[in-house]
């Protein structure tokens, strides 16, 4: 790839942001000056998430997983089914309409869903007879159902019943098979799809590599990151920042192994930074750090950076400029930009270190962040918080937050 592609990767990624929020601005008739973004229910005393106790009196149906794109939202219920609400202009929540949701809407009337990710503007899904689904944007290809339409509604990738995790991002998506086989398809302009340089586009799954031993994969916005079940760490695709941890800032075509650790428990990309945990508890972030998403270190990273001395990191999650994770004794931490309010912790003010959000220990390490952030808790309650301007918090308004507050989904 030539170098001033590179250089120019998240200064058209910026734009492109800024255009599509223009354009949604311009369909739904609401100035961006006018998010209204507010603490919430805190403002008038401390809501249900900063006292760490649920709303006892809403009933709300139990969530098992929930993933965040970057306007909207999707769950997996503990009954099997899909929900999802927010931006809608793609298609990327799946209810067979273009129109944005504030709330959430039960996508069609499977109870087999099992994992969700979301990307930019599209979402895909594994069912529990291991088929995958895909659906909302597709100019890419990142659908990977051979086509560049868009699509309203889950359309079924492939015939594959041997589907076990998923992961989307803004163009290009990778997923792992119950045979240890690792796939990815859609733009790979940048190498993330691990073939290399060519093709530059694939509207259907390609295998990478040969190797049967990946256990779990993360996809970035120009790179892609995966764990083997040996504990071993590969990342490939763009290291403009140095998001690959290789030490480089440059391109890796294929998969390459980070450092020699066989440690590693799971992977998080997020625009231009990665972060990852081991199985002794630490937790380890690289790359672009502008607005502290690393959660330590100056300046950018080009190999992993220990954050932190803690050794009890369960799970993390990278977003766009920002991170979050939760401990092994249920507390939530985030850090990194908070323009939105997507750190929780009742401000705006960046993060350059894991800063708790609330005083809750009952987070149970399903979470999910972008410009906003959710996750769940041991009650089976989802709460969520950050950027509200198309309706992704589900809380029926469109006003943003800087705590959590509780999502309450149909019985």
């Amino acid at each position: 790839m030539k170098e001033h592609q590179e250089g120019r990767l998240r200064t058209r990624w910026r734009r492109a942001a800024r255009t599509a929020v223009a354009a949604a601005t311009a369909v739904v008739g609401i100035t961006v000056l006018a998010v209204g973004l507010t603490a919430g229910a805190a403002a008038a005393g401390g809501s249900p998430a900063d006292r760490g106790t649920s709303s006892a009196s809403v009933a709300a149906a139990a969530v098992s997983q929930v993933a965040t794109g970057d306007l909207h939202t999707c769950v997996i219920r503990t009954d099997g089914t899909l929900w999802c609400w927010g931006n809608n202009f793609n298609g990327q929540l799946g209810d067979g309409t273009t129109t944005s949701r504030t709330a959430p809407v039960r996508i069609g009337d499977a109870t087999t869903w099992a994992q969700v990710d979301a990307g930019k503007s599209n979402t895909c899904a594994v069912r529990t007879d291991g088929t995958l689904w895909c659906w909302g944007a597709n100019n890419n290809g990142q659908l990977g159902d051979g086509t560049t339409t868009s699509r309203t509604a889950p359309v079924r990738i492939g015939d594959a019943t041997t589907w076990a995790s998923v992961s989307t991002s803004n163009n290009h998506t990778c997923a792992v098979r119950t045979t240890g086989t690792l796939w990815c398809w859609g733009l790979n302009t940048h190498a993330q799809l691990g073939v290399g340089m060519t093709p530059l586009m694939s509207p259907t799954p390609l295998q990478v590599g040969t190797a049967t031993t990946w256990a779990r994969v993360a996809t970035g916005y120009g790179h892609s990151c995966a764990v083997r079940t040996d504990g071993t760490l590969w990342c490939w695709g763009s290291s403009s920042d140095g998001q690959l941890g290789l030490g480089i800032m440059s391109y890796k075509t294929t998969p390459t192994q980070v450092g020699t650790a066989t440690t590693w428990s799971a992977v998080t990309t997020g625009y231009v930074h990665t972060c990852a945990v081991r199985t002794d508890g630490t937790l380890w972030c690289w790359g672009e750090n502008g607005y502290g998403q690393l959660g330590g270190g100056s300046g950018h990273q080009t190999t992993p950076l220990q954050i932190g001395t803690a050794t009890t990191w369960a799970r993390v999650e990278a977003s766009i400029d920002s991170s979050c994770a939760a401990r092994t004794d249920g507390s939530l931490w985030c850090w990194g930009r908070n323009t939105y309010g997507q750190v929780g912790d009742g401000t705006t003010t960046h993060r350059l270190a894991p800063t708790q959000v609330g005083t809750a220990t009952t987070w149970t390490g399903s979470l999910a962040v972008s410009h906003h952030g959710c996750a769940v808790r041991t009650d089976g309650t989802l709460w969520c918080w950050g950027d509200n301007f198309l309706g992704q918090l589900g809380d029926g308004t469109t006003t943003g937050r800087t705590t959590p507050g509780q999502v309450v989904l149909p019985a």
